[in-house]
């Protein structure tokens, strides 16, 4: 496959560049302003707005509950503190039923400040992405275990642990780099298949559980920071507790003013 040249203007560039040099592409979510200023300021390369705040910011079970409406506003306050990341934004789920629904909702997500948007599925998506990227959308890819079809699926499971499954999944990564997209989150893939997936493609794989053999790793910044402490995913590693030190500030707070 003939390497891809991307623009000065596309906001792939410094991805394709540190793909290039064989650095490992640093990803972290935000969803509110001081988290995006000092994730920017630290040099992280891609910060997502991601539809993960359903459940680590707002208490839901799982991400299908986050509105379009609240994408927006999230992706708006992040991007007032993103200087030099690029910045991703989710649609979320029921956002992109059709082509045409993708398109508007898309547009909105850019006008809030993003510089690309994901959208999750692969082959069965691609219709949608190349619309997207015909009317000059950014776009990311995500395959692998889809968070907005857990409740269809019966919970998060791993993809790609039979031929067929990790036949679908090459196929619709290399269906995803001929529509546009310009990144692709392959999610809880079998770190082989990640590895296969990613040595067959021109555009970056950016990894969550799929191994250490992907261009890039994006964590949920809530899991890094050991902020969420009812749930943490098992290839997460957390180098804070901020949960934790929350929870004594709270009381010595508390102490203080008796």
């Amino acid at each position: 496959m003939p390497a891809i040249t991307l623009p000065e203007s596309s906001p792939f560039l410094p991805l394709f560049e540190k793909m290039a040099a064989g650095e490992i592409i640093s990803s972290l979510t935000a969803y509110d302003y001081p988290t995006a200023r000092l994730l920017d300021e630290a040099n992280i390369d891609f910060i997502l707005v991601g539809d993960s705040l359903g459940m680590v910011f707002a208490g839901q079970d799982d991400t299908t509950g986050v509105t379009m409406d609240q994408m927006v506003y999230h992706t708006q306050v992040v991007a007032r503190g993103v200087k030099k990341a690029l910045l991703g934004a989710d649609l979320p789920y029921h956002s992109y039923q059709s082509a045409d629904e993708a398109l508007k909702n898309a547009r909105r997500l850019m006008e809030a400040g993003a510089h690309a948007v994901k959208l999750e599925g692969g082959t069965s998506q691609i219709d949608k992405v190349k619309h997207l990227t015909r009317h000059g959308i950014p776009m990311i890819g995500h395959i692998g275990m889809l968070p907005q079809r857990v409740r269809e699926e019966g919970g998060y499971k791993k993809k790609g642990k039979t031929q067929d499954d990790a036949d679908r999944l090459l196929r619709s990564a290399q269906d995803l780099e001929k529509a546009g997209a310009g990144a692709i989150v392959l999610e809880s893939v079998v770190p082989a298949v990640a590895e296969k997936i990613t040595t067959s493609l021109d555009i970056p794989t950016i990894g969550i559980g799929a191994g250490v053999d992907c261009d890039g790793q994006i964590r949920v910044i809530h899991d890094l920071l050991g902020a969420y402490p009812w749930f943490r995913p098992p290839f997460a590693t957390a180098y804070a507790d901020v949960a934790g030190d929350t929870v004594k500030a709270a009381r010595a707070y508390i102490k203080e003013i008796q």
